[in-house]
């Protein structure tokens, strides 16, 4: 329930945020002027609320179930983005879309019945420096984002958002004390920060100057894919007993079906234009 809680709040996050975005106008002043303008607005104030909310949802979902399951509930947050803006924007799902999103349900659904608790591996030291290791690999993608060139920029940079938003994933659980000394000398702590604002830089760049539907499908196969191998192979995630196969396909539909509604990864305009005709907007997590 809070990894579905997570999804529903992102994805009604990102069409809030996309109307306010919109309804700030295109003065001048740049992006930084139109995130100034946008936060001036109701609607961005509560779907900054409801990320806030969401990484709770989060961060308590992955205290409790297996990586892969939080991850594919989270890749599902692009369903929500897509129903929740066909009913305020006025977007018009086309009949693949509406089967897309009953086949993210479906998805989960076996997900949802296939998962066993979260692993009982405690993480290596190991592991948790790689963790840091790679949000500072994703930090320095996102700082050298701006000079990549080519139709591949944006694939790249969503997969090397989606690998952050995997560091967040795996270093939620790898945290084993919540007294404030030991999250200062916790290698975890500073990998979600450094994760987790490495990837919302990386996708900002991705969306602003590149394929609103490629950047966003990399970063739905980077932040599942490795962050539940990790937690398969390292700390010990398991499905119920004979059910491996049920989790497997359905981890495999749930993510399929959120890589056909990418194009959600950013709210559509309103006046049917495709997403990437749309000004770059502030993104919520997908």
């Amino acid at each position: 329930m809070c990894a579905l809680a997570a999804a529903i709040c992102f994805g009604t996050a990102t069409v809030l945020q996309a109307m306010a975005a919109r309804a700030a106008g295109d003065g001048a002043g740049g992006e930084a002027a139109l995130l100034l303008r946008a936060v001036r607005q109701w609607r961005y104030v509560v779907g900054l609320g409801l990320d806030g909310l969401g990484f709770v949802f989060q961060i308590l979902a992955l205290r409790s179930l297996p990586i892969y399951a939080v991850s594919a509930a989270l890749a599902s947050s692009l369903a929500v983005t897509a129903v929740v803006a066909a009913r305020l924007l006025r977007v018009r799902l086309s009949g693949v879309e509406w089967a897309a999103v009953g086949v993210v349900c479906a998805g989960l659904a076996m997900l949802g019945l296939a998962s066993g608790p979260e692993g009982d591996r405690a993480g290596s030291m190991t592991l948790k420096w790689v963790m840091l290791g790679t949000a500072v690999g994703v930090l320095l993608l996102g700082l050298a984002g701006g000079r990549l060139t080519g139709p591949g920029r944006a694939l790249l940079l969503g997969l090397g958002a989606g690998f952050g938003f995997g560091v967040v994933e795996v270093s939620v659980r790898l945290i084993d004390t919540l007294r404030p000394a030991g999250l200062l000398t916790e290698p975890a702590t500073y990998a979600l920060l450094v994760g987790g604002g490495a990837a919302f830089m990386l996708l900002t760049s991705a969306l602003q100057r590149g394929s609103v539907t490629t950047a966003t499908a990399g970063m739905v196969v980077g932040e599942t894919i490795g962050p539940a191998a990790v937690g398969v192979v390292w700390l010990g995630d398991r499905t119920r007993e004979g059910f491996t196969w049920l989790a497997v396909l359905g981890f495999a539909v749930a993510v399929a079906g959120s890589l056909a509604l990418a194009r959600f990864g950013e709210a559509p305009d309103t006046e049917g234009a495709g997403p990437e005709a749309a000004g770059p907007v502030s993104p919520s997590r997908p």
